[in-house]
C-alpha cells in the first residue's frame, strides 16, 4: 500500500476514536449549601461539561423534598449558558425551607437542553448526578 493511502487509512481509523474521546458526560453536582438571612436556602451548583458540546440552553425542574421526604415544591433552574470542557458555577436560592429540613432533591425534568447550533436534545443519558452537600441530588 502506497504511504498516502496508508496514512490516510490510518487516519479515518483513529478520527472516530479521537471523537469518542472528546465526548463525556454533564456533570451536575450539589456542591454545597448554605442558610441564607431571613430564611431559605442558597444551594451551589457546580456543571463540569465534558460532553464535546456547549449548551445554550439548560433548564431543569427540581422537586425539593423535605425532612420527612414529603415534596415541599418544584424549583426551575436555568444553568445556561454551559461552555464546553468548562466547569461553570451557579448559584441558586430556595426561598422559605432551611437548607438541614431539605433531605432530598429530585432532578424532575430538563425542560430545555440545547446545544448551540443544534436542536434540542434528550440530555438525561448523558447526566452524571452527585452532590457533597447533606442532602443527595439523584435522578
Amino acid at each position: 500500500m502506497p504511504p498516502t493511502r496508508l496514512l490516510t487509512a490510518l487516519a479515518l481509523i483513529c478520527l472516530p476514536l479521537a471523537a469518542a474521546a472528546e465526548t463525556g458526560p454533564l456533570r451536575v453536582e450539589l456542591n454545597k449549601t448554605e442558610e441564607i438571612e431571613g430564611g431559605g436556602c442558597r444551594a451551589f451548583f457546580l456543571f463540569r461539561n465534558q460532553t464535546g458540546k456547549s449548551f445554550e440552553g439548560f433548564e431543569m425542574s427540581l422537586a425539593i423534598l423535605d425532612g420527612q421526604g414529603v415534596i415541599d415544591r418544584l424549583l426551575s433552574i436555568d444553568a445556561a449558558p454551559l461552555p464546553v470542557q468548562r466547569t461553570t458555577l451557579k448559584l441558586f436560592e430556595i426561598p422559605e425551607i432551611a437548607c438541614g429540613n431539605i433531605s432530598e432533591i429530585l432532578l424532575h425534568d430538563i425542560t430545555s437542553c440545547q446545544p448551540q447550533n443544534e436542536a434540542q436534545m434528550d440530555c438525561f443519558a448523558i447526566l452524571d448526578l452527585g452532590s457533597r452537600a447533606a442532602a443527595p441530588l439523584v435522578k
